[in-house]
């Protein structure tokens, strides 16, 4: 009887009918922040008296209301599905706490059940939950929603659905998902993040095509008016189902939201000196620092704002197309890194205001800069360390330092040298290869601050025979090319959270590096960044998931394939003296759906 009972047993729990227990919250690592009667998140204000309107301003256009297609990817309208300003139309099936790395808590969902494997997830929906059009959302939504953004979402969707290998009604409120091979740690987590689309209002056949036909959602907000290319509004539900739920309290706090649309930021910039905008987020020192002397800023009309988040750095600079022949070569990316002087950049454009870049996690534990390798690095690494120079491998490993005279001899040489391994030399004045072709490139960008930045990389790299031209688009034609990857050379940010994950693959897979919609903007093509990037998706204890990600940055940094530039550890907002916001900040910064308009308090 024994014999029988026992593999009965381990079967059940295998194929995960054992009934798991129903979760308020779940983490990428260890458990979450906050009991299963908690009331609101520690960031927001839960006594806020709601009311009152917002303007935001963006640089860009728009012509499409689905956030979810590729179609028009680049010119949706902000705030359908947004992660600055909420996503405000559609709610996803759980809330991210932005006071912990990787937690999420129920939203559509009211509690989830999982296994100790994550073979499979369980969203148990709110019977609460309701469409803009009364209809309650239920499993079959869930389940339309996942099979449409399989076949017709935008990579970041249909990607981490090709995971899913059933997907079934496990009750009246219930969707149970069991996952294959393909499936790492983070999956449940990223589908949690997921959002629900109506499976009434919806056609098939023509989701995957523009339209600016205001949809049924879930969310808070429904679209009042529609100016396409100039503005959206949205106005508050006084219907919507979750105002009242731990997650929810505290947010969304205006009764309307409007985004509009400038051609330009020094547009923008206008706009908001003259209240027509109330918010306006600072990213350039020397603006910040200079150019708020106007009547609003100087009577104390309009607020400057300071956050110091607890994120890491990321890693902003130029980014080299790696697709594009004379790229092909690391040495010759290294080389042409060296040649870019950021002590003269930053005396001469930003007053001194930025720190070098080191790592793509700089300033937090996941970087690897200063720090050599651990044991447990150099075994998950294995033979891939050999690709890692050996002064990132042991920590030593730093930018050079120039004289900020903008043409350092020491440092040029070192460029030289560099330039010389990948088949470059001086010619006659150029640097060309092997048969006279003079090392050349486009550097494309996207406003005056980044030419400003292209112009004095140009100006150091002309001193050693490299041509540079520097091209300056609108925001059209930049995200057409950069969907195409018809471009040389970028400026990009890559925005580094405390916990990578999938988002490691849009950006580096080699898998996606033809694919459109998402971040290979470098165009990386090593199965080596393959590996580490399904280690770091797989380890399950804080201390391995560490390690993993300061291999992968130590991979990333030796395959030289973002020229590094600067950050502030800072973020600058400027707002409307009308717009207040909590006093506690979250571990990722300020975060806009939790403000309000003062002037109702």
């Amino acid at each position: 009887m024994l014999r029988i009972v026992v593999p009965l047993v381990l079967s059940l729990l295998l194929c995960g009918t054992v009934a798991a227990e129903p979760l308020h919250g779940i983490a990428m690592h260890g458990e979450p922040a906050l009991p299963p009667d908690y009331k609101h998140f520690p960031y927001v204000n839960p006594d806020v008296k709601k009311g009152g309107k917002i303007t935001y301003g963006v640089v860009g256009t728009f012509d499409n209301l689905n956030p979810f297609i590729l179609k028009s990817m680049r010119t949706t309208a902000r705030g359908m599905w947004d992660p600055e300003y909420g996503n405000l139309v559609y709610d996803s099936l759980m809330q991210r706490s932005r006071d912990e790395p990787f937690t999420l808590y129920g939203l559509l969902a009211e509690t989830v059940e999982w296994d100790e494997a994550r073979s499979f997830i369980q969203f148990n929906l709110n019977p609460k939950a309701k469409w803009s059009d009364g209809q309650p959302v239920t499993p079959e939504d869930v389940m339309f929603t996942f099979d449409l953004l399989r076949d017709k979402g935008l990579p970041r969707y249909s990607i981490p659905l090709k995971t899913v290998a059933k997907m079934e009604k496990a009750g009246e409120y219930s969707v149970r998902l069991t996952f294959n091979d393909e499936a790492n740690r983070e999956t449940p987590l990223i589908l949690g993040l997921f959002p629900v689309l109506p499976k009434h209002a919806l056609d098939p056949e023509t989701f995957d095509r523009t339209s600016l036909t205001p949809p049924v959602g879930s969310g808070p907000y429904k679209v009042k008016t529609i100016k396409p290319g100039e503005s959206i509004t949205y106005e508050r539900d006084p219907n919507y189902w979750g105002k009242d739920i731990p997650a929810k309290i505290g947010t969304d706090n205006y009764d309307q939201i409007t985004v509009q649309y400038f051609l330009q930021d020094t547009s923008l910039f206008e706009a908001f000196k003259k209240g027509d905008v109330d918010l306006y987020p600072e990213g350039n020192p020397g603006h910040w620092a200079n150019a708020y002397d106007f009547p609003a800023a100087t009577s104390g009309a309009v607020i400057k704002d300071v956050f110091t988040p607890k994120l890491p750095s990321g890693m902003f600079g130029f980014v080299f197309n790696t697709r594009r022949p004379i790229f092909a070569d690391p040495k010759v990316r290294e080389g042409l890194s060296l040649v870019f002087d950021f002590e003269w950049a930053n005396k001469n454009l930003y007053s001194g205001a930025y720190k070098r870049t080191q790592s793509f996690w700089q300033n937090s534990e996941l970087s690897s800069f200063g720090i050599p390798a651990s044991a447990a690095e150099l075994a998950l690494l294995g033979p891939i360390k050999d690709k890692i120079a050996p002064a990132i491998l042991d920590g030593t490993y730093k930018l050079p330092v120039t004289d900020s005279s903008g043409r350092d001899r020491n440092v040029l040489k070192q460029a030289v040298d560099l330039l010389k391994r990948g088949g470059y030399t001086i010619q006659g004045g150029k640097m060309a290869d092997a048969s006279g072709h003079q090392l050349a490139f486009e550097i494309m960008t996207q406003n005056a601050d980044q030419e400003k930045l292209a112009i004095a990389y140009q100006r150091s790299l002309q001193t050693i025979g490299i041509t540079v031209s520097i091209r300056t688009v609108d925001d059209s034609q930049y995200q057409s090319r950069t969907n195409s990857r018809d471009y040389d050379m970028i400026i990009k940010a890559y925005v580094s959270t405390l916990s990578p994950g999938i988002e490691q693959v849009g950006r580096w897979s080699s898998a996606v590096r033809a694919k459109e919609g998402n971040d290979t903007f470098a165009g990386a093509n090593d199965p080596d960044l393959d590996t580490l990037i399904d280690h770091l998706l797989r380890v399950r204890s804080t201390e391995e998931f560490t390690a993993a990600v300061r291999a992968y940055d130590r991979l990333l940094l030796s395959g030289h394939y973002v020229l590094p530039l600067y950050h502030i550890g800072q973020q600058w907002v400027a707002r409307s003296k009308r717009i207040g916001h909590p006093d506690t900040m979250p571990l990722y910064g300020y975060q806009l759906p939790v403000w309000w308009d003062a002037s109702v308090q």
